[in-house]
C-alpha cells in the first residue's frame, strides 16, 4: 500500500495491476484534499482486500470493470467503476495492427460498450464478445481459439486467461482522462457519504503507519481485524496457533517459509476495555533459492514458470513454429543439445522443456560451467550430494565450452559410466553462429550421447515477425511503464527490421524498452530508433557496410534507395544532414525518398 497524500477525504483503489496503481497515485496528486490508498488486486483479490482492510477508515472504493461489480455487494461503501473509455479502447486497437493474426476484443461490458460503438462509427470488422466472470472467459477463449483466432484485444481478467492458454493478448489501459474523471466522481460520491458517517480514526492512524500485512485476534481466536493486501488463510491459521505461546510472552518473532517466501512474524498482547487481544504482523520477503555454490542453482516450478511467464518468449509469442517442437521433445526425455547464437534465449527454452516435461514436479538445476571453481567442479563431480546423483531431475549445463579440457573428458565420462541419462534429463547449449560448426566438445557430446538438436532461429532470419513482436511486446511494456506508445513513426520499424540483430531477441527486448521509456508521445520516433540503433551497432561492432547488408533481391529501385538511406542514416546517428552530404542528395530528396516529405522529425545538427 502507498498513500498519496495526506489530506481530508479518504478513498480505497482497487487497480487490476500494478501499472494503473502507479497511474492513480500519479493522477491523484491533483487533487489536494485526497487522500487514496491504493492496492493491486484483480476480481476475488479485489473482493478480500476489501474485506481485510478496515472500511470505515475510507469515503469510497475506487475499481474497474468485474471487480468493482463483485466489490459491491461486501461493502456498504460507493464503489465507483474507472471507466474504459472510447479512446483506450482506440489506442490498443491502434497497437495491434501491426500483427497479421485475427483478433477479437474480449471483455467484461465496460469495455465491450465502448467497442461496440467504435467498431459501429469506424465500420472496423473485429469479433467484440462480452464476458461476465472468469469461467465465461475461458470458454470464449477457447472458442475463439478453436476457430484461428489466437490474439485478443482485451481487459485484465481476460488478458490473464489468455496468457495461460498460450494467446496473445494485449491489454486496454484506462488512460489519464478516464482515471482523472473517476478520482472525480469518488470524491463527489465520498464527500456525500461521508456525512452520514462517523469515521475510526484512532485505528485507522495506528495501522496506517505500519506496511506489514496485521491480524488481530480477540480471546477467543477469533479475526476482529486484518489489514494488507496479501494475507491467506494459512497465514493467519499459522498466527492463531502461536496465541497460545504469545499469553506467556509480552512479545514473540518467528519466522515461517512458504514457497520461496520468508515470512518475518512479530506479535504482542495488548488490553482494550477489559478484553485481551493479539495483533500479529507479517512481513514477507523473497528468499533467494540461489545455492551457495557457485554455478549451481537450483530452480522449481513455480520460479520456471514465472521466470518463464515473465520473459520476452512468453510476452511477445515469440516461440512461433517451436512451439509444437518443444512439447514433444519434452516428452521424450532424450539428451538435447540447445544451439543458437548470443541472445537466441537457450536459457528460456530450457526452462519451456522443463515445464513441458514430465519431470516438472522435480528441480531444474542449472549448471553454468564458466561461474564453477574448482571446489564446487569437485562437489558436482565427487560428491553424494552433487545434482547429478538426484532422480528424475532436469538438469541444464551452460558454457560447458569455457570449461578445462580435462572437465570436459571427466564430465563426458562420468555420463557415460553411470547412464547418468537414464536417471536425469540432460539439457546443453551451445552458442555457435548462424551455419557454423559446433564446438569440438559439444559434436563429441552429441555422437557419443545420441543427444537431440534444437536449433533455435536468429531474429535476423525472422524479419518478417519483426512487427508483429514490436507490437506484442510494447503492448506488455505500456502497463509495466505505464506508456501508452501506439507505435512507430513511418519508417522507425523498418530500420528495425533491416537492422542485424547480433543480440537477437535479448538485444531487442533491451531496444525495445529503451525506446518506449524515452518516448513520451502516441509513436517512437525515426530519430530515436536511428541513435539508438547507431549505438547498438557501435557496441556490437558492426561497422555499416553495404556490401554485407540484407539482400535486395525483389526489391523495387525505390525501395532499394529507401533502405540505403535508412542504414546510413542508422551509421550517422540521425543525422540527417550529414546523411544528405553522404549520400550527395539534398535533405529534401531525403525526406522523399525516406517516404515521408513532410512531417519527418528534424535534427538539429
Amino acid at each position: 500500500m502507498e498513500t498519496v497524500l495526506d489530506a481530508s477525504l479518504r478513498i480505497l483503489a482497487i487497480a487490476p495491476y500494478e501499472a494503473m496503481k502507479e497511474a492513480l497515485q500519479l493522477t491523484a496528486a491533483a487533487f489536494p484534499t485526497l487522500r487514496l490508498d491504493a492496492y493491486t488486486g484483480d476480481l476475488q483479490e479485489g473482493v478480500d482486500i476489501v474485506r481485510q482492510v478496515d472500511t470505515e477508515n475510507y469515503d469510497a472504493i475506487l475499481s474497474r470493470g468485474g471487480t468493482a461489480e463483485l466489490i459491491r455487494p461486501v461493502t456498504d461503501l460507493p464503489v465507483i467503476e474507472i471507466p474504459v473509455s472510447v479512446y483506450d479502447v482506440l489506442r490498443t486497437i491502434k497497437l495491434s495492427e501491426n500483427y497479421n493474426d485475427r483478433c477479437a476484443i474480449v471483455g467484461f461490458p465496460g469495455v465491450t460498450e465502448n467497442a461496440h460503438i467504435l467498431c459501429d462509427l469506424l465500420r472496423i470488422n473485429i469479433p467484440i464478445q462480452t464476458v461476465k466472470d472468469s469461467e465465461s472467459a475461458k470458454q470464449t477463449l477457447e472458442q475463439l481459439s478453436s476457430q484461428g483466432i489466437h490474439t485478443v484485444i482485451c481487459d485484465m481478467v481476460t488478458h490473464r486467461i489468455a496468457r495461460s492458454k498460450g494467446l496473445n493478448a494485449l491489454l486496454i489501459t484506462s488512460g489519464v482522462s478516464s482515471l482523472h474523471q473517476a478520482l472525480q466522481d469518488a470524491m463527489e460520491q465520498g464527500t456525500t457519504f461521508r456525512r452520514i458517517r462517523n469515521e475510526n480514526l484512532i485505528l485507522r492512524g495506528i495501522i496506517s503507519k505500519d506496511s506489514r500485512q496485521s491480524v488481530v485476534f480477540d480471546e477467543n481466536q477469533e479475526v476482529v481485524f486484518s489489514f494488507g493486501p496479501n494475507i491467506t488463510q494459512e497465514t493467519i491459521a499459522l498466527m492463531r496457533k502461536k496465541i497460545p505461546s504469545l499469553r506467556n510472552e509480552d512479545d514473540m518473532l518467528s519466522f515461517h517459509q512458504a514457497g520461496s517466501t520468508l515470512h518475518t512474524i512479530t506479535a504482542t498482547s495488548f488490553h482494550a476495555r477489559g478484553k485481551q487481544f493479539a495483533i500479529f504482523r507479517d512481513q514477507p520477503g523473497h528468499i533467494s533459492l540461489r545455492s551457495s555454490r557457485p554455478g549451481i542453482r537450483a530452480y522449481d516450478q513455480a520460479e520456471c514458470e514465472h521466470l518463464f511467464m515473465g520473459s520476452f518468449f512468453s510476452i511477445s509469442g515469440s516461440l512461433g513454429e517451436l512451439e509444437q517442437r518443444l512439447t514433444s521433445l519434452a516428452t521424450s526425455l532424450q539428451p538435447m543439445m540447445i544451439v543458437g547464437e548470443e541472445g537466441t534465449g537457450k536459457e528460456q527454452i530450457a526452462r519451456a522443456l522443463y515445464l513441458r516435461s514430465p519431470y516438472k514436479n522435480h528441480s531444474l538445476v542449472t549448471v553454468d560451467a564458466e561461474l564453477l571453481n574448482e571446489k564446487t567442479w569437485d562437489f558436482l563431480l565427487e560428491s553424494q550430494s552433487s545434482p547429478l546423483t538426484a532422480y528424475r531431475t532436469t538438469i541444464f549445463f551452460r558454457h560447458l565450452e569455457k570449461a578445462p579440457a580435462h572437465r570436459q573428458q571427466t564430465l563426458l565420462s562420468l555420463i557415460e559410466d553411470t547412464g547418468l541419462e537414464r536417471r536425469l534429463w540432460l539439457l546443453f547449449s551451445c552458442d555457435a553462429k548462424e551455419h557454423m560448426p559446433l564446438h569440438d566438445f559439444f559434436q563429441k557430446l552429441s555422437l557419443r550421447q545420441s543427444s537431440m538438436t534444437l536449433h533455435l532461429p536468429t531474429l535476423r532470419s525472422r524479419r518478417d515477425e519483426i512487427p508483429a513482436l514490436a507490437s506484442l511486446y510494447l503492448g506488455n511494456l505500456n502497463v509495466e511503464l505505464n506508456k501508452q506508445v501506439a507505435g512507430f513513426d513511418p519508417g522507425a520499424l523498418d530500420m528495425l527490421i533491416q537492422y542485424d540483430w547480433p543480440g537477437n531477441y535479448t538485444q531487442f527486448k533491451h531496444v525495445l524498452h529503451e525506446l518506449a521509456t524515452v518516448t513520451d508521445g502516441l509513436y517512437i520516433s525515426n530519430v530515436d530508433v536511428a541513435d539508438l540503433l547507431a549505438r547498438e551497432r557501435r557496441q556490437y561492432r558492426l561497422p555499416l557496410d553495404f556490401n554485407e547488408s540484407p539482400s535486395f533481391t525483389g526489391l523495387t529501385l525505390a525501395e532499394m534507395n529507401q533502405r540505403i538511406v535508412h542504414q546510413a542514416l542508422i551509421q550517422n546517428n540521425g543525422n540527417q544532414s550529414l546523411t544528405a552530404r553522404q549520400l550527395g542528395i539534398s535533405r529534401t530528396t531525403l525526406w522523399r525518398m525516406l517516404g515521408q516529405a513532410e512531417g519527418f522529425p528534424k535534427k538539429e545538427e
